[in-house]
């Protein structure tokens, strides 16, 4: 054998590992798996002190829609949207259960439920079972309490989700530049993708501070209560979807963060602006819609300056429009419901009217 073929065969030696190892690489973005210890050990590592006003938008839940923030999602999915209460995926050695009194969790000891002391400690490092909106398994740990400055009964949880993709605990909700590391209410029973609300036993949604479940608790809906002996969980639904603009009743929003309302009901809970103030401009505002626990009752226009025949189309046989009606102070609709009498909405809102150059664009939107 010459030089030549000796030194070519010894080269193709040193090459075949780097092929080999070329030919088969690791999956990209996935972390090397945990044990349950390490998991738990892992999770509620991280405090950020930042509070701040909420601002309207979109989201119902307030969390994230995907854990891949570089992968598009539709409007009606989330990491998370409900959290069993019992029984517990981990917790201290005396708490086997949670339940729920009001907007306050609290922590039980036994298979009979019996109460521990009421402190918000008890239950910090909880990891409860909970449910993507794909059905799909995730774990949620409770990871602070403190109560509500508007109502003390109502505590804010501090909340964390395991990401599998990354290996991680995180905070589900979405943070945005005014609540950056926002927290979460714990509100009974669970949302669908179409915004439906039902109350299976032992099942809870962490609403998160920058969605619209939370948003109406904090504007005096609270769904555990009652006025003037009737519950405030209609109110509260019917909140839900004017929050979002969700017109159809089909859990998609026409509207966009930040958008200015005003808000008013029949149990005065909230009443109409009727005075100009850094807030809010009356002379700007105009009557937008009235609302039913499962959508609008009626229209005037849209808030996002959609034209109103794309509601028609996108909920067909739900409104007509061969005849306006008034509901007196100035509201008058132009759409309305041929299911449901408009008069007997439980919440009305006022809007912004869209700035003219949208209207354009609006059937695209």
């Amino acid at each position: 054998m010459t030089a030549t073929k000796k030194y070519l065969l010894a080269w193709m030696c040193l090459q075949l590992p780097l092929l080999a190892h070329a030919e088969s690489p690791k999956p990209a973005n996935v972390a090397p798996q945990l044990s349950d210890a390490e998991r738990y050990a892992r999770r509620c590592q991280s405090q950020a002190p930042h509070r701040a006003i909420k601002p309207q938008g979109t989201m119902l839940w307030g969390t994230r829609r995907h854990w891949d923030t570089e992968k598009g999602a539709d409007e009606r999915s989330s990491v998370l949207v409900s959290a069993n209460l019992n029984p517990l995926k981990q917790s201290n050695s005396q708490v086997k259960a949670l339940k729920l009194e009001g907007g306050r969790l609290v922590a039980a000891s036994t298979t009979a439920l019996a109460p521990v002391p009421p402190t918000e400690r008890g239950i910090i490092g909880s990891v409860l079972q909970g449910a993507a909106s794909d059905g799909s398994p995730v774990e949620v740990a409770i990871c602070g309490a403190e109560p509500s400055a508007e109502d003390p009964g109502v505590i804010w949880y501090r909340i964390e989700a395991w990401n599998a993709v990354a290996q991680e605990w995180e905070n589900p909700c979405v943070a945005l530049d005014r609540v950056p590391d926002p927290r979460a209410f714990a509100v009974s029973g669970v949302w669908d993708a179409s915004g439906n609300h039902h109350d299976p036993p032992d099942k809870i949604t962490f609403a998160c501070e920058n969605g619209a479940i939370t948003k109406c608790i904090r504007w005096g809906y609270n769904p555990w209560a009652s006025r003037d002996g009737h519950s405030m969980a209609d109110l509260h639904q019917a909140c839900t979807r004017m929050a979002r603009a969700d017109y159809c009743g089909n859990g998609r929003s026409h509207t966009h963060e930040d958008t200015a309302l005003d808000i008013y009901d029949q149990r005065g809970v909230l009443s109409r602006t009727t005075e100009s103030s850094a807030d809010w401009d009356v002379a700007r505002a105009s009557f937008e819609a009235a609302w039913a626990p499962d959508g609008a009752t009626c229209l005037a226009r849209t808030r996002d300056g959609r034209a109103l025949a794309t509601i028609l189309q996108e909920c067909p046989n739900r409104f007509r429009t061969d005849t306006s009606l008034e509901l007196g102070k100035g509201d008058r609709c132009t759409m309305r419901r041929t299911d449901v009498d408009p008069a007997t909405s439980l919440l009305r809102n006022q809007s912004y009217g869209p700035p003219k150059d949208v209207s354009s664009q609006s059937d695209s939107l």
